[in-house]
């Protein structure tokens, strides 16, 4: 059982994170190689942008927006936080220019790898739920759906420091 588990939960995941990586390593390389580093900078926005539209999926589970599937948003979510992740890293290059910039980086992995690690259990326990249909199953559910205040504050603090970040560049941008 815990073979079938690593190989239908916990490898996609890390293969997933790891592939956040090595791409946006790849695409920084590739974009130096050809000398279109400055794309970089503009990927920023872009990738903050797909990040915000990654919230509608946050945004419906609250009822503050009425439209849309819980379940496509969700996916919509994934997909689109992947993305953005992948541009912001682009953006932060391996350039070490700044501490809040890094930080913010550092704490938008964290919030990646939170997002996994919730996807996981939650899938894994609804899965126990189906099966076995027990209290502590439905005990389980509960407890896994308490992960979101874990990912909820450090998400928060990542869109803080991504704000201050942009703001600071706002405000010391040669124009």
């Amino acid at each position: 059982m815990h073979r079938t588990l690593l190989v239908r939960q916990v490898l996609p995941s890390l293969f997933w994170y790891a592939l956040l990586i090595g791409s946006a390593l790849g695409a920084d390389f590739l974009l130096h190689r050809v000398g279109l580093y400055w794309v970089g900078r503009y990927l920023g926005i872009l990738g903050t942008a797909l990040l915000v539209a990654s919230f509608a999926y946050s945004l419906r589970k609250r009822k503050i927006i009425q439209r849309g599937s819980p379940k496509a948003l969700l996916d919509l979510h994934e997909v689109l936080s992947w993305a953005g992740a992948l541009m912001i890293l682009v953006h932060a290059g391996v350039h070490f220019n700044a501490v809040l910039p890094w930080a913010a980086v550092v704490l938008m992995l964290i919030a990646v790898a939170s997002g996994f690690t919730g996807k996981y259990l939650l899938k894994e326990a609804r899965e126990r739920l189906k099966e076995r249909g027990d209290w502590f199953d439905a005990l389980t559910v509960d407890a896994m759906k308490q992960w979101r205040s874990v990912h909820l504050p450090i998400t928060t603090l990542f869109g803080t420091l991504a704000l201050l970040h942009i703001l600071s560049i706002l405000i010391f941008w040669r124009w």
